[in-house]
């Protein structure tokens, strides 16, 4: 690990907006706030909102900054890239931001049922050859339940065509309500002013995609609580591109 890397923990080891604990950590500590969030840090009975892979934190710091009566939690496992988006919260003091760094894997074991009303799944790896790791399987669809409220809203930004048709197959397939849906979202007549003010964030990789010309994709839907979740049993084409320093897809022509 480079210098700079253990200087970054170091560092986040004092903030009072991150919360550490991976899946080394978590076997044997168990989380003392699941279903405390709001009494023990945010001290308030706001709206909580997660950011699931939440990189550097822009988008979780930017919507804090944006509903300051709404609290946001950036969950990502990579503690170096955290630490920007925690520091610039506390520089810019905001109370209702804070950053979880863990396996999303195991993101039931930091919330209780009903403790979070929506999810935002931002430039997630597509995996396209691996279903279960993809952030709006089933498979995590089923974890997220334990811990949404019942028709909690889940928000997919992505620039990946690939992860994008998945999804909306997946929701298809179960009959999610699905809210809206875009393939090109700077591009879109009609979008009502809210949406287009929360969408009007940008990450940094965001930018560098649109500077490259790719298409932004975005959708909504409400993750019900009941039925049993089903893959869809449909062949995808893969990406023709990688998003921004990703690794190159492998020689395969689709995937499910």
């Amino acid at each position: 690990m480079s210098k700079g890397k253990l200087q970054k923990f170091a560092e986040m080891e004092t903030f009072s907006n991150v919360f550490q604990y991976p899946y080394s950590v978590i076997e044997n500590i168990p989380f003392q706030m699941k279903g405390r969030w709001r009494e023990d840090y945010f001290h308030n009975q706001n709206p909580i909102v997660l950011e699931l892979g939440c990189g550097k934190g822009e988008y979780t710091v930017g919507l804090g900054r944006l509903y300051p009566d709404v609290n946001f939690i950036g969950v990502d496992i990579k503690g170096a890239r955290m630490h920007t988006g925690a520091k610039q919260a506390l520089t810019e003091g905001l109370p209702n931001v804070a950053f979880l760094r863990t396996n999303i894997e195991i993101i039931d074991r930091f919330f209780a049922p009903d403790e979070v009303q929506e999810i935002w799944l931002t430039f997630s790896d597509p995996q396209m050859k691996n279903p279960r790791k993809r952030l709006s399987s089933t498979f995590f669809m089923e974890r997220y339940r334990r811990f949404l409220t019942d028709g909690g809203i889940i928000h997919l930004k992505t620039d990946s065509n690939f992860l994008f048709t998945y999804t909306t197959f997946m929701v298809e397939r179960n009959s999610l309500p699905l809210l809206f849906r875009t393939e090109d979202l700077y591009h879109t007549d009609g979008i009502d002013e809210q949406t287009r003010k929360i969408l009007s964030i940008q990450t940094y990789y965001e930018a560098q995609w649109i500077d490259r010309g790719l298409n932004i994709r975005y959708m909504k839907f409400r993750l019900p609580h009941g039925t049993e979740l089903k893959e869809p049993d449909v062949e995808i084409p893969l990406d023709d591109y990688r998003s921004f320093k990703r690794n190159k897809r492998s020689g395969l022509v689709t995937a499910k």
